[in-house]
């Protein structure tokens, strides 16, 4: 499916590299931004909010923002009773140059973006082509460098078709492990994988949160995966953390907006899309069961392939991939 021609340098869909990323927004923080402390605890009062830290040192604001991610200390502090449950799926991850060689074993069509391929037994691999508007060779020959193109993949399945220790497996035991399930599967994909730098592959036990309910403001805010982790089902976990940080600072540099108001819309929003991306990535799902599984699979590809065929399905599937992940939302 093409993307849109784009027409809003802030809303239209993009291919995103989390690492790059990262490194655009630390740019010129240096100031701000320290590495390497271990938030423990904090402490607050009716008019200041404290962090302490593992090596004795602390810091006191107005406002605490827990943006530490699914395993949040922030969260367990504020909301002891928010769980996060194994959504019963585990995934491996691997990144791969983007050569000739490795553009040659891809379909044209999953340029630009993202291709997912459905394959039995409740297995899937997801396919993110990264290329930069500085062509290929335009970062710096590092190996990892994530400016540099690449493929990043991603194959998952029920916990059960992994063996129990896999989340302690080095580099290149993943890959061994991810061609082992894989021996039916396309030369050229098992090809991909065997072209990754071991040193980018990881594990990954996906996990899912648990909804609950609204809590009395104070001046800690959660953000992103520290309150509503979610399975990449429909892609918009970065999305929706982003939405967060939009919204939270608009709560706080707007006299008509309060951070309750953000707090109520974030965790209605926020597991709106826990639910739907469990839907899609859980291990409870029809396609991961041994005989109707198939069956599941079969009506899956069907109506993608009845999508792909008819204009009126492709325009409206189309629209709910935007409206689900863009600006569209509101």
């Amino acid at each position: 499916m093409p993307l849109r021609t784009p027409t809003d340098d802030v809303n239209d869909e993009k291919s995103v590299s989390r690492m790059t990323l990262r490194q655009v927004l630390y740019t010129g923080m240096t100031d701000v931004v320290r590495f390497g402390s271990d938030f423990t605890h904090y402490e607050q009062t009716e008019t200041e909010i404290t962090a302490y830290f593992a090596d004795g040192s602390s810091v006191t604001g107005d406002l605490l923002v827990g943006a530490d991610g699914t395993n949040s200390r922030v969260r367990a502090q504020k909301l002891p009773h928010a769980r996060v449950d194994d959504s019963g799926v585990v995934a491996i991850g691997g990144k791969v140059p983007l050569t000739g060689e490795t553009r040659a074993l891809l379909p044209e069509g999953v340029f630009p973006g993202i291709g997912l391929v459905l394959a039995p037994r409740g297995m899937a691999c997801i396919l993110h082509v990264m290329e930069f508007p500085w062509g290929p060779g335009g970062g710096s020959p590092v190996p990892g460098d994530p400016t540099v193109d690449h493929v990043n993949w991603g194959v998952s399945a029920h916990r059960d078709r992994f063996p129990a220790d896999v989340t302690g497996f080095d580099g290149p035991r993943l890959v061994a492990q991810t061609l082992a399930m894989t021996p039916r599967w396309s030369p050229a994909l098992r090809r991909l994988f065997t072209l990754t730098d071991p040193a980018t592959c990881f594990p990954i036990n996906i996990r899912t949160s648990v909804p609950v309910p609204a809590w009395p403001t104070d001046r800690v805010m959660l953000l992103g995966d520290a309150i509503h982790t979610m399975t990449p089902g429909q892609g918009v976990g970065a999305n929706t953390a982003l939405r967060d940080a939009h919204n939270l600072v608009r709560a706080l540099t707007s006299g008509s907006r309060s951070p309750q108001v953000y707090e109520r819309q974030m965790l209605d929003y926020g597991f709106a899309a826990v639910a739907a991306s469990k839907a899609r990535t859980g291990g409870d799902q029809l396609v991961h069961r041994p005989v109707i599984g198939r069956l599941a699979l079969a009506g899956q590809r069907a109506f993608l392939r009845t999508t792909d065929r008819v204009p009126a399905l492709k325009r409206k599937f189309e629209a709910s991939l935007y409206t689900t992940r863009g600006g569209d939302r509101e």
